[in-house]
């Protein structure tokens, strides 16, 4: 074999082929450079530039995600929804629509069908119809036979699509639902789209199902529905749809077709908590005033009743009450406070609201204790110094746990999330979680166990003791139940009530209603308990009591 020289003429001819090759394929790599290709991609997002195609509109699902400041949700929202439009017209020959985040199938249907349509709406495929067996799969939507039948004089088949999109975890399709901007959840981000012809389709007869499953959720799920005209950018509206929520599965009904969404409502999201925080203002206002109209009627008492003087039960009620004032004052200041800064001031406002807290928790003690003494410890006691000895306890008790607490420094900002892990309050408390637990939540349950048991044997003695007048006269029963009602409020039957809160909201709001409420009820029993024009009815029998088992003399 002869190997042919390469003349310097073939040189060129082949070093020229093979530049110009290069050049294109340079030309093609730029072309396709990911990199002017995702500037494009965030062109579009942030509205600064047309869509260059449905798969850089699909893939801004996915660059919103990284906290791009640019994003615009409202472009992406409006380009889905006109998509949507155009695929609904005859002349569109897309069958399907299978990108990375949005998945949907185009189909003709005809109106004279004789049987429900069933799809599946799985996030990682695009929808398909579901036969036999296949209808009672898990994620699915049901087209009911006469949504088509209301079509029949206008047309012979329609056009349905059916779409899967997952929005991500960005801004797009969020809206501003549970009262925050951006603050709403989507279950799992998956939004389903639903469209039948290009007119708008509402008030349906037989309500359209789509079932979602899902884990087990510990907060309400509610349907909703994207209303492009509600607000400036859009939002989600529950109107038209019946909610059915199961234990991993919920179906959603309703009465027209538009996209769909499962919507996360925490118990306490953004807007429950402001109206929750009206009613503790309002409740705590109150109660403030009731409390302060008891300490000016036990004083004026004082002045005009002499057994006032030695009696120590209006004495418990007044110091309770005060240091139930002071909390309601130190309350209603700390949630004046909208954006409490952390220093040094947070640190004692926390530690302020924090002994009065306790000290009411200590006092409704004292007064179960005092209960205790008179009405099941009937023999004669006698304490030295009794009223000051339960001052020490309901006084200085407090002091000495706030003291360890701020030596670990658990006093500082606490903010209160929701189920989506946004803040809906925050203010000057215990951000310590183990300090919290110990001191405030063991604090009061040992408190409120001990007056739960001596309110039950109260009760007990007050009823057994009525049965046991057989022929003689007696008291209606409607006085033992106001009289163990009143004497509740008195031992934290009121606080009690935050044990129900985990039942849902009613008990929320009846919590925080009647808890505000205490010092107005403390107010009613002493003025019927101690009020002179009463004592004949009221409390001779007290006073009786008082003075023959007295548990003190100071």
């Amino acid at each position: 074999m002869r190997l042919r020289p390469v003349t310097g003429e073939s040189q060129r001819q082949h070093t020229s082929t093979h530049m110009g090759n290069m050049l294109l394929q340079l030309f093609f790599l730029l072309q396709l450079d990911p990199m002017k290709a995702e500037e494009k991609e965030n062109n579009f997002c942030s509205g600064e530039a047309p869509a260059p195609s449905q798969y850089a509109a699909a893939r801004c699902f996915v660059s919103c995600n990284r906290s791009t400041p640019e994003c615009k949700p409202q472009v992406i929202e409006r380009f889905w929804i006109k998509k949507f439009e155009e695929l609904a017209k005859e002349n569109s020959p897309v069958p399907v629509l299978d990108e990375t985040m949005v998945k949907a199938t185009i189909q003709n249907i005809a109106v004279n069908t004789s049987q429900d349509l069933f799809f599946s709406i799985s996030p990682s495929q695009v929808p398909v119809t579901l036969t036999g067996n296949e209808m009672e799969a898990l994620d699915r939507v049901r087209l009911p036979r006469s949504l088509f039948e209301s079509l029949r004089p206008s047309m012979s088949s329609v056009r349905v699509i059916l779409a899967v999109i997952n929005i991500g975890e960005g801004q797009i399709f969020k809206g501003s639902a549970t009262g925050q901007p951006f603050s709403s959840s989507v279950l799992d981000n998956r939004m389903v789209g639903i469209q039948v012809g290009t007119e708008p389709i509402k008030d349906l007869v037989e309500p359209v199902e789509i079932t979602f499953s899902h884990k087990q959720q510990r907060q309400n799920l509610q349907c909703v529905f994207w209303d492009d005209n509600k607000g400036t950018t859009g939002d989600w509206k529950p109107m038209g749809c019946f909610t059915e929520q199961g234990t991993n599965q919920t179906i959603c009904r309703c009465d027209h077709l538009t996209f769909f969404a499962l919507l996360l409502k925490p118990v306490l999201d953004a807007t429950t908590v402001k109206s929750l925080i009206r009613i503790s203002l309002a409740g705590c206002g109150t109660s403030l005033c009731f409390l302060f109209f008891t300490v000016i009627l036990y004083f004026a008492l004082r002045f005009t009743r002499q057994r006032f003087k030695s009696e120590d039960a209006p004495k418990i009620h007044v110091a309770l009450s005060i240091s139930l004032a002071l909390l309601n004052l130190t309350f209603i200041i700390s949630l004046g406070h909208n954006s409490p800064e952390q220093g040094a001031s947070c640190r004692a406002q926390g530690g302020i609201f924090h002994y009065f807290l306790l000290c009411c928790f200590t006092w409704m003690g004292i007064e179960a204790f005092h209960l205790y003494l008179l009405a099941i410890k009937i023999f004669n006691i006698y304490i030295s110094h009794y009223f000051l000895k339960l001052c020490l306890v309901g006084w200085g008790l407090p002091i000495l746990v706030v003291f360890i607490t701020g030596c670990t420094s658990s006093y500082g900002r606490y903010t209160i999330k929701d189920g989506a892990n946004h803040t809906t309050l925050e203010l000057c408390w215990i951000e310590n979680r183990t300090a919290l637990h110990i001191t405030v939540h063991g604090y009061f349950i040992v408190t409120f166990l001990f007056g739960g048991v001596v309110l039950g044997l109260v009760a007990w003695k007050i009823f057994h003791l009525r049965g046991s007048k057989a022929g003689k006269e007696q008291s209606p029963t409607w006085k033992g139940i106001i009289t163990v009602f009143s004497l509740s409020c008195l031992v934290g039957g009121t606080w009690g009530l935050v044990l129900l809160t985990p039942f849902g909201l009613t008990a929320i709001y009846a919590f925080t209603l009647l808890n505000s409420l205490q010092g107005v009820f403390m107010f009613s029993w002493f003025a019927i308990l101690f009020y002179p024009s009463l004592r004949e009815e009221s409390s001779s029998s007290t006073a009786k009591t008082n003075h023959s088992n007295s548990a003190s003399r100071e």
